[in-house]
C-alpha cells in the first residue's frame, strides 16, 4: 500500500495517489471523510499486476480519515500520516493530513 501527494501550486488542492496490493482480489476502494465515506466515489482502478491504484483531488489544510475497503473489508494504510481511533468504526482509521 502506498500513498503520494502532489501538490498544486495555484490551487488549495492535493493529487493523492492511493495504491493497494490486492492480488486475487475483485475491487478496491478508498473511502473517507474526503468523499463522504462513499467507496463508490473512491473506486480504485485494478492494474495488470494486482495493485488497485487511483488519483484523487482532494482540498488541502485539511486532516481526513480513510480506509481502503477490499473485496468488501476495511484495510488500513501504514504508510498513513498516522492512525485516529473511530468509536463508530471501533476501529482505527488511516489518517491523512494535507
Amino acid at each position: 500500500m502506498a500513498i503520494k501527494k502532489q501538490f498544486s501550486k495555484t490551487k488549495p488542492l492535493c493529487k493523492v495517489t492511493f495504491s493497494v496490493i490486492a492480488k486475487g482480489s475483485k475491487n478496491a476502494a478508498v473511502a473517507g471523510d474526503f468523499n463522504n465515506w462513499n467507496p463508490i466515489a473512491g473506486e480504485l482502478t485494478k492494474l495488470k499486476n494486482g495493485t488497485f491504484k487511483g488519483i484523487f483531488d482532494i482540498p488541502t489544510n485539511e486532516i481526513y480519515e480513510f480506509r481502503y475497503l477490499v473485496d468488501g473489508i476495511y484495510l488500513n494504510e501504514p504508510e498513513a500520516d498516522s492512525q485516529k481511533w473511530s468509536e463508530f468504526a471501533g476501529a482505527e482509521n488511516s489518517v491523512l493530513t494535507l
